[in-house]
């Protein structure tokens, strides 16, 4: 199902009061909307939450408007829907916002009383940046790819045929994803594949862009993740089997300090992980698709990297 909740976001920002419609906003939507915040904005009831969403509701969205002129936002939407679930063989339900986000992720996964649901956050998509936003400047055209990278996260984590060890985390939490305490207790390993297989649904889904785009890297930024491949494999083989906050945030989180991303002498470049974790994941993907690789646990991920190694080594 996708619900788009642009419209009515841009209406609270025309509202003669602003804030006060956006509360009521929040409310209409709390289930997931007051995920969304915690997982990656901040709690709604800190003290730093009035200033972000004041911030947000004043922000020159005129890049937005002139997207919404000329993209048929909810046909896009459905169409990458459609081929994400024949990519990934959906067999859950899985929930597709399209809204406007608080300067954070310009996509994100959440389970919500046991139902999987993709954030996408349109501000980022209008192919300008935004500093009023944040808006990151990126093409239309890549709405379709992030789609299928978090409806494949939402099958990881509700498809009854998911053996992965973060379904079993959601389970254990009642049906909620919650991004710190995931991350807190799932193996670096688990994390790493989850946004690895990820990468793959979505060239999958999306076929034919540049190879840094499945990313959300810039080009340098992708030629300098193969350029330290070998080295970023070596670095991260004794975090795997580990799991700790600090891991996940190292691996996959941007924003980190360099010193927090000092790994064996070296500074990690952020957001390493999705590369890492594309890698970890690719044999089992070549060898069964995407589609049964998203439900499997890290064991046959390993296993099928094993059976792959003679012929690395070849290559190589």
């Amino acid at each position: 199902m996708i619900i788009n909740l642009v419209p009515e976001f841009l209406s609270v920002c025309a509202s003669p009061a602003p804030l006060e419609a956006y509360r009521d906003y929040l409310h209409r939507h709390e289930a997931v909307l007051s995920a969304y915040w915690h997982n990656y904005v901040l709690d709604l009831d800190s003290p730093h939450a009035e200033q972000v969403i004041s911030r947000a509701l004043t922000a020159d969205r005129r890049d937005l408007e002139r997207l919404l002129a000329s993209v048929d936002l909810e046909r896009l939407a459905a169409e990458a829907l459609d081929r994400a679930a024949a990519v990934l063989e959906l067999d859950a339900e899985v929930d597709l916002y399209l809204t406007v986000g608080v300067g954070a992720a310009n996509a994100a996964e959440l389970v919500v009383g046991g139902r999987g649901v993709a954030v996408l956050c349109v501000e980022h998509f209008t192919g300008q940046t935004n500093p009023d936003t944040f808006g990151l400047g990126l093409p239309a055209e890549q709405l379709p790819l992030w789609i299928a990278h978090e409806v494949a996260h939402a099958v990881r984590y509700t498809s009854a045929t998911s053996r992965a060890p973060l379904r079993a985390l959601v389970a254990e939490a009642g049906g909620t994803y919650d991004y710190w305490e995931t991350g807190s207790r799932a193996p670096l390993r688990e994390l790493l594949l989850n946004e690895g297989v990820a990468v793959h649904a979505a060239r999958a889904a999306s076929p034919g862009l540049p190879d840094e785009a499945y990313f959300g890297f810039s080009r340098r930024q992708y030629r300098r993740m193969r350029e330290l491949e070998s080295f970023l494999l070596r670095a991260v083989e004794a975090d795997l089997d580990r799991a700790g906050l600090g891991l996940r945030l190292r691996y996959l989180s941007g924003g980190m300090s360099p010193a927090s991303r000092l790994v064996k002498g070296r500074v990690l470049p952020e957001r390493s992980g999705y590369y890492i974790g594309a890698r970890l994941a690719e044999a089992l993907v070549t060898e069964r698709g995407v589609a049964a690789a998203v439900r499997a646990t890290p064991a046959e991920f390993q296993a099928a990297d094993a059976r792959h190694a003679p012929e690395q080594a070849v290559s190589a």
